[in-house]
This record gives C-alpha cells, structure tokens and sequence, in this order.
C-alpha cells in the first residue's frame, strides 16, 4: 500500500467507526422538492434543499435535508422533479425529544450526502462504476 492508499483507508475505517450505525440508504419517488438559496453580501452562498420521498412499496414518507455552504461559488444541485426515481445516501439523524408540558415529539429525517437521480441517470456527487438498472414489477391481467 502506497502512503495515499494507507490515509485513505484510514479515514473510511475511522468514518465509519464514528457514524457507521447511522448510515441509511433509501429508494423511492420524490413526492416533493423544495430548494432555498441565499446569498449574504455576494460573497457568502447557503443552499438548502428539504425533500419528501416515498420509499418503494411503503406508505412511509421519508424527510431528508440537504445543506451546502461556501464562499465565493454558488453551490449546486441536480434538478429533481415530483415523480422522479432517487437512490439517496445519508445519515439518519439523532432524534430530537421536546418535552413541553409532558408532550414529547421525535423528529427523525435523513441528512443527505449523496442524491442519485435514476430517471435522469445523474449523481450529486459522481461516483465510481455503473448506474444500477431499476427493476419494477410489471403485473399482467388475466
């Protein structure tokens, strides 16, 4: 192994010590997309984007966020739409407990990190190897 090769194994190893319990993947439509952009004296850009998705053969909606700032640059985003087919990667978030005259509420979303859009065939962040064939069972009327 090269000097490279021996960080970055590292680095994955000791990500995934520190949020390999909370790593998720889900596979759905998007039923909504909602993206906020914000610029502060032209030089600081904030980008945040809040997405509901239904995974394959569930009644459950998924919340996730995504968040991205930087200077100079406006951040980025591939284009979704309602209906699209997404494959996205991220980190399920640790629950937040209010208690306010002993009614307690747990929010639980997925902070993304990546967000692969199968309809459109494009990645967020590109990735190594092939875009996975979608499989969908098609029923047939006797």
């Amino acid at each position: 192994m090269s000097f490279k090769d021996k960080i970055a194994h590292y680095y994955t190893k000791s990500y995934l010590k520190k949020y390999g319990d909370r790593l998720t993947q889900v596979q759905g439509t998007a039923i909504s997309v909602k993206i906020k952009r914000k610029t502060i004296l032209w030089i600081f850009n904030k980008l945040e984007v809040s997405l509901l998705v239904r995974p394959e053969r569930s009644k459950n909606i998924v919340r996730c966020s995504y968040v991205k700032k930087r200077w100079f640059k406006k951040p980025d985003f591939i284009s979704i739409k309602q209906g699209n087919l997404l494959l996205l990667q991220g980190l399920k978030s640790k629950s937040i407990k209010k208690n306010k005259e002993k009614k307690k509420e747990t929010r639980e979303f997925i902070q993304l990190l990546n967000v692969r859009n199968m309809s459109t065939k494009k990645d967020l962040v590109p990735m190594e190897g092939k875009m996975p064939k979608v499989q969908r069972r098609v029923q047939r009327f006797k």
